[in-house]
């Protein structure tokens, strides 16, 4: 059921955890609960007792696909879990992680947030070999590398298979008694690792948030191009690659993606999300009686903007959270209904009044005009848009779901047209300039969604589903 607000998709969730003598898939569970945010598609869980592996995966939400039941058979002291948003491959179960196989050197599990660039190429390589595939995923292609490794340990077989990908990946790989953390060398995904109290072991994970959720202390992100091990032997650290001159952050971790309280590039979501709307404020003024945020990413931003403009800040709309997670498809009355569905508005707070609505991005454009129309039902005179980005005007190749070209709307209409296509009174973009200034830099971070000027060559004719249809192999690559 498709009823999500008109930004681009959540990417997906990790989490590693070793701690001797706790119930680590009972953890682990809670600390995917804290990731539902990165994908609500699928989510699975592998538990390791030191001898065996123990999977369990499904589509759907955490706490959907797993029950107490079910926890309480995953015994061990090492685990890895993955919350998904499709973006190479179907949201199919086939595609739900962690991946198992078993190999030469024991079972191994893989759970993977990004995209690689290159995974159609490797795939076409492994099956040329005699390696058969399961799923269109390039996380198999990934466990499937990593499988026909060289090396005497798995830290020389991780080092080995890190050669070939070339794109965004933060993922965590769980052998019979070890707990690795990889990072790409850009850094596109975040990927942190925190310790447990009294020495109680290591957790890593996509955001500090659920490392905090699990009471971890002395958190850090794994660093661009490190391979991190959690295992009786302590945290081990290694620079498996050297870091790019220039890393590329994703800059939709402040914008959207990542929650409040979780910290990416060295900044607190919230304060980089609050400055988002004062520099929209500085740089979009209008006159107004109220700022209203569409909930929940750009509530910061609509602080920030109602704080410097003066304009008084108010909730607007109230957000049905769970409508549309559910599998059951509405009648086709209730389906004209559309976003209403899912967003309330409080009418009072809008009626007769000349409302500012600040929202994190619009993408395909399907959103903004029903949400609009909704205001204007409830009485409000005017409605100003504001977003706290530049327009979407590429796709991403590094692990977002933004649609291909043809279905972002900015790449195929200006601002005033897209004004005029929604209904609105006004319509302006945060400016890259002032984006950047409200993170506090302006390197390290991977804009191509805004400027077409991606950070490595994408090959030609990549697709998200790309894997599901038969294929030629495109020699080369092009950047768009």
């Amino acid at each position: 059921m498709e009823l999500q607000k008109d930004s681009p998709k959540e990417e997906c969730g990790v989490l590693g955890i070793f701690a001797p003598g706790e119930d680590v898939a009972r953890m682990a569970f809670f600390g995917l609960f804290a990731l539902q945010h990165r994908g609500q598609e699928a989510a699975g869980l592998a538990v390791s007792d030191g001898q065996v592996i123990r999977l369990q995966k499904d589509v759907g939400l955490v706490s959907q696909v797993f029950d107490p039941q079910t926890i309480s058979k995953m015994e061990g002291n090492y685990a890895i879990g993955h919350t998904r948003y499709s973006t190479t491959g179907s949201p199919s179960a086939r595609n739900a992680q962690p991946f198992m196989i078993d190999t030469q050197y024991g079972t191994i599990s893989l759970a993977h947030n990004g995209n690689l660039l290159n995974a159609a190429e490797l795939r076409t390589q492994l099956m040329q070999q005699g390696v058969g595939m399961s799923s269109t995923s390039d996380t198999e292609v990934m466990i499937m590398t990593l499988a026909c490794s060289k090396g005497d340990t798995w830290f020389d077989r991780i080092r080995d298979a890190i050669q070939h990908w070339v794109g965004a990946y933060s993922l965590v790989l769980l052998t019979r008694d070890q707990v690795f953390a990889v990072r790409d060398p850009w850094g596109f995904r975040p990927l942190s690792v925190g310790m447990l109290p009294n020495g109680g072991g290591h957790v890593a994970a996509s955001e500090f948030g659920a490392l905090r959720t699990l009471g971890c202390v002395a958190c850090r992100e794994v660093l661009p191009g490190e391979i991190v091990s959690l295992s009786d032997k302590a945290l081990t650290v290694y620079q498996a690659l050297k870091p790019q001159s220039e890393t590329a952050l994703c800059t939709f971790e402040h914008i959207y993606f990542s929650r409040p309280d979780n910290t990416w590039g060295g900044r607190n979501i919230h304060q980089v999300r609050q400055q988002l709307g004062s520099n929209l404020a500085k740089e979009w003024p209008v006159e107004a009686d109220v700022v209203i945020p569409i909930p929940d990413s750009s509530i910061p931003a609509a602080i920030g903007y109602a704080n410097e403009s003066g304009i008084p800040y108010n909730d607007g709309f109230i957000k049905n959270r769970y409508i549309g997670r559910t599998f059951i498809e509405p009648t086709d009355s209730l389906r004209k209904q559309g976003v209403a569905l899912k967003y309330n508005v409080i009418m009072e707070n809008v009626q007769n009044k000349r409302v500012v609505m600040v929202d994190d991005s619009i993408v395909r454009g399907n959103t903004t005009g029903p949400l609009i129309q909704l205001l204007k039902q409830a009485g409000a005179k005017e409605v100003h848009v504001r977003i706290t980005c530049p327009p979407i005007m590429y796709p991403c190749y590094m692990g977002v779901d933004m649609g291909t070209r043809e279905e972002l709307i900015a790449a195929k209409s200006t601002t005033p047209e897209i004004c005029q296509l929604v209904s609105a009174d006004s319509l302006a973009f945060l400016s890259l300039q002032n984006m950047m200034a409200a993170i506090g830099t302006d390197k390290g971070y991977c804009n191509a969604c805004f400027t077409g000027r991606y950070p490595l060559p994408v090959p030609v004719g990549i697709t998200k589903n790309g894997f599901e249809l038969p294929i030629e192999t495109q020699q080369g690559a092009a950047k768009l």
